[in-house]
This record gives C-alpha cells, sequence and structure tokens, in this order.
C-alpha cells in the first residue's frame, strides 16, 4: 500500500458508533494506534491495573500485528490511568512490555473513561521506515 493511508478496524464497541479505526498507518511508516483498554469481546477481561494496562497494550501490539510491526517498533506510548495510586502498577506492566524498547512515554491522571469499571487506556505509536518489510504491503 505504497503512498496510501491504511485504516485498521478491529470490531471494537464504538468503533463504528464513534467513527474511527484502531489503527491507522501512514505511507512514512508511522503507525498511529487508537486507545486500547482491556475490553476484549465486548467485556472487560481483566481487573487489576496491572492486568487491565497488560489486556491493553496486548489490544495495542494485535493491532500492530496486523499491520506487519510488534512491540520492538514502539516508539512512543501514552498511559492514562484514573488513579495517582495506580502508577506503579501501570508502570511495572509497561516495563515488562517495553523495557528492551523504552519508548517515549507519559502517564497521565485523567477523571474517567466511557465505563467506569476501566482504570487504564493506553495509546501506541510505532514506526517503521516506509519501504522496508514489514508484512503490511
Amino acid at each position: 500500500m505504497t503512498g496510501s493511508v491504511r485504516r485498521l478496524n478491529s470490531g471494537g464497541p464504538w468503533e463504528e458508533s464513534f467513527g474511527y479505526s484502531r489503527a491507522v498507518q501512514l505511507p512514512n511508516g508511522l503507525v498511529l494506534v487508537s486507545g486500547c483498554t482491556s475490553i476484549v469481546g465486548g467485556e472487560i477481561a481483566a481487573g487489576s491495573p496491572y492486568e487491565q494496562t497488560v489486556t491493553a497494550f496486548g489490544v495495542a501490539i494485535d493491532a500492530l500485528k496486523q499491520l506487519g510491526l510488534g512491540a520492538e517498533d514502539v516508539v512512543r506510548t501514552r498511559m492514562y490511568i484514573t488513579h495517582a495510586r495506580d502508577v506503579d502498577e501501570v508502570g511495572r506492566a509497561h516495563k515488562e512490555i517495553f523495557g528492551a524498547v523504552r519508548p517515549a512515554a507519559s502517564m497521565l491522571v485523567v477523571s474517567g473513561f466511557v465505563d467506569p469499571s476501566l482504570v487504564v487506556e493506553v495509546e501506541v505509536e510505532a514506526y517503521r521506515p516506509a519501504g522496508t518489510d514489514g508484512g503490511a504491503e
């Protein structure tokens, strides 16, 4: 798909009704993954902040894999949490997943999410230079 924007839909509960894509791959090799939570198959798949973070990053990495990229291609992450007390658990999950990659990262405390049982949402940006083999062509 050289020279065009590729949009990936995962069938998430709000993608169609809110009008967004799970991920967007730009011609320059940048991939932007929308906010991901621990909702899998329409239900929250994990409870603790650590578990929700691992699951949410798993959703994001699954989207990257569909575009031929992986965790090793991640250059930026954003973590939104509802309680400052969860910083260590969320940070521990991030380190387990991205410790070797060490992307630029932000963690922000927000007032809440669409579903009040969610305590974390993540965003991921990945990069693979245009023209390199990522399996997305």
